[in-house]
């Protein structure tokens, strides 16, 4: 009888695992990042799909799918992040240097791909 009182345990145990991963899951982040809408020709611009998806690869963790911010970084949707940096040159040099807790991304993406990003949070986000 022992090990069948273990085993119960074991699916209990695991049942409630399995339910606090997806319980973290689902708080993690308000959602998708936006998509990049149709533009005159009916075409989504390629530099801000392209942007996008640098986002979502590297900035939604920490700034949150939507831009709102998390804990981890600041929010960067509805225009903050041009409020923060009217001049372009300082947004690029934070994400390409980094600062405080933003990590440099400078050896990681190509300048375009930073354009890209910036350009998707300043007209998308």
């Amino acid at each position: 009888m022992f090990p069948l009182v273990a085993v119960g345990k074991a699916i209990v145990l695991g049942s409630i695992a399995v339910a606090l991963v997806v319980t973290v899951a689902a708080g993690c982040g308000s959602g998708s990042s936006p998509e990049v809408g149709a533009g005159p020709d009916g075409t989504p611009d390629p530099v801000l799909v392209a942007g996008r998806a640098v986002y979502v690869d590297r900035c939604s963790s920490c700034h949150d799918a939507d831009g709102s911010g998390t804990g981890d970084g600041p929010r960067l949707n509805r225009g903050r992040l041009l409020q923060a940096y009217s001049d372009p040159a300082g947004a690029v040099a934070v994400v390409a240097e980094g600062r405080d807790r933003m990590p440099a991304f400078g050896g990681v993406l190509t300048a375009d791909e930073i354009d890209a990003v910036l350009r998707y949070i300043n007209e998308v986000l």
